[in-house]
């Protein structure tokens, strides 16, 4: 590629850096002008994500050896320099992070982006630091971008006000804080061993370490699959989840339903290159199975246990993360398609289902409570009544509860993977491809995901029924929100999204299974990115 086309790669990062930048040095009266700034980046990030997938799928002619883009950061080589790596799997994520997000950030600007301060420059370092996750090639800056995007975290989970959201919140913040501490160690440990920290370069040299080195590699390796797993709300260390979920602003809850999934991709990214190479168990079934199975059984209790339908909702996130901890611990491939179909989906459905509770809640006579409390306490009544955004002011969308009603019923179906939907088509192609990961009979880890699976899907049926009942049928006092169409917009193209993945299954199926080929393959990432020649055509040599 030539000319500005060749910077695409670093575009899904420095969008957001900039434009987060310039909105910190605008005054909170600016607020028109902070959304003009949100919707062009967001706009912008779309773009992007989606021709980087066009790219990397040989939609469009990029000219990248198999479809993988490799971006130098100051023209240095790898490894001596910071890489941006663009390939099949990334690109997916970068895709779903900018729907989920341009979804949730439609949503909040009808009125949770005025419950406190600051809301738009967080959200843009938000979506930097998961881009940035998504797209570095080392594990440096991959610490680097998740202590960014926990960082914006942090304010948004407290942004609002009230101690149910401050105590969870400091739950959140502490346990997140002990996995980039484990990370750091990781690095250290590995660093040490290797001198490297470059992905592609840890891959190629970790197959030739022996004796103390190996083993001090292999401790290192297995504290950086604890710190991922933590990230990934593995169980026993995601108590903090369901609370922390429950008492976040939807959409803020909404864009944290594809948080765990980086655990999830730096787990799959790492294990990928590092498996070949005799990668330690926290990178395969010996770990990733039992805890994935542990999760969601734990999951399916606490979703039967919950009594709000906020902490259901953060139960059926530990529920998802641990069917695919599940799914990628089993031995081959076989299951990485299906499971990266599944992670797509269940993400915009429970991204979908976050914000669509919120809505739902206001059906009851205590719903707006907490937005009016927020309000009040950081003293953001906008002065102009035309543009508030309470329940009875606003342009209203006919027939709201017969919309959040088959809302609440499409989410309750992909969440339970009941059909027709995109979580029946994934739960289906998951559970098939379980069963013939051996040639003769089925293997006993496989009956327990399929019964694990099935089991989780009848505990949400129960649950989210009951819930349903509860908030629809027995509710006599209910009233009949007016909901704004930048509310009710989102949610409805999310599940739109998942009708469109059911049905489209079939190219969607055959991409995320090309993907899964390709991981199995990591010669081809390997050698895209230590053979990229810099722009100036620099030796590498030369900087040795």
């Amino acid at each position: 590629m030539n000319g500005w086309f060749q910077h695409l790669p670093i575009l899904p990062v420095a969008i957001p850096l900039v434009v987060g930048a310039a909105m910190l040095m605008l005054r909170d009266s600016q607020r028109r002008l902070r959304l003009v700034l949100s919707f062009a980046s967001i706009a912008a990030q779309l773009y992007v994500a989606i021709t980087l997938l066009c790219l990397t799928a040989g939609f469009i002619p990029s000219g990248w050896p198999d479809g993988v883009g490799v971006y130098l950061l100051g023209d240095w080589p790898a490894p001596f320099g910071i890489v941006a790596v663009v390939d099949r799997l990334s690109t997916i994520m970068l895709v779903l992070t900018a729907v989920l997000g341009a979804a949730t950030w439609v949503y909040a600007t009808a009125r949770w982006d005025r419950a406190g301060v600051h809301f738009h420059p967080l959200f843009q370092f938000l979506l930097m630091g998961l881009n940035g996750a998504f797209l570095t090639g080392d594990l440096f800056n991959l610490f680097v971008f998740f202590e960014v995007l926990l960082a914006a975290s942090y304010g948004l989970m407290l942004h609002g006000s009230g101690k149910a959201r401050v105590a969870a919140g400091l739950h959140y913040i502490v346990v997140n804080l002990l996995a980039s501490f484990l990370l750091l160690i990781a690095m250290a440990l590995i660093y040490g061993v290797t001198g490297t920290l470059n992905m592609a370069d840890l891959a190629a040299r970790a197959g030739e370490l022996a004796g103390p080195d190996r083993r001090l590699f292999e401790a290192g390796a297995a504290i950086l699959g604890i710190a991922f797993l933590i990230k990934a709300a593995a169980w026993p260390l995601n108590f903090w989840l369901p609370a922390a979920y429950a008492n976040a602003c939807a959409p803020v809850a909404g864009i944290f339903a594809i948080m765990t999934k980086v655990g999830i991709y730096a787990l799959l990214r790492i294990g990928s290159l590092l498996v070949p190479t005799g990668a330690p168990a926290a990178f395969g079934g010996e770990w990733m199975f039992p805890l994935g199975m542990a999760t969601l059984v734990f999951g399916a209790i606490g979703l039967l246990a919950a009594p709000q339908a906020e902490r259901q909702a953060g139960y059926c996130i530990i529920m998802s993360s641990g069917t695919l901890l599940a799914a990628l611990g089993m031995p081959g491939v076989t299951l990485t398609g299906p499971a990266l179909f599944y992670l797509i989906s269940s993400v915009l459905a429970l991204g979908a289902f976050f914000m669509l509770l919120e809505m739902v809640e206001r059906t009851q006579a205590f719903g707006a409570d907490l937005l009016a409390v927020s309000l009040e306490a950081f003293d953001l009544e906008d002065p102009e009544p035309a543009d508030r955004s309470d329940d009875v002011v606003g342009v209203a969308i006919p027939a709201a509860m017969a919309f959040l009603g088959m809302a609440f019923i499409a989410c309750a179906l992909l969440v339970t993977g009941l059909p027709p939907l995109s979580g029946f088509v994934a739960k289906f192609s998951l559970l098939s491809a379980a069963l013939q990961t051996s040639a003769t009979a089925p293997s006993p880890a496989a009956w327990m995901l399929v019964g694990g699976v099935l089991m989780s899907g009848l505990a949400g049926i129960i649950a989210l029924s009951r819930t349903g009942i509860r908030l629809f049928w027995s509710t006599e006092d209910a009233v009949t929100p007016r909901l704004r169409i930048s509310e009710a917009g989102p949610v409805g193209a999310l599940v739109l999204a998942c009708v469109a993945l059911a049905f489209w299954a079939g190219p969607v199926m055959s991409f995320v299974e090309e993907t899964a080929k390709y991981l199995d393959r990591p010669a081809t990432y390997i050698n895209a990115v230590l053979t990229q020649n810099p722009v100036r055509g620099v030796a590498p040599g030369v900087h040795r």
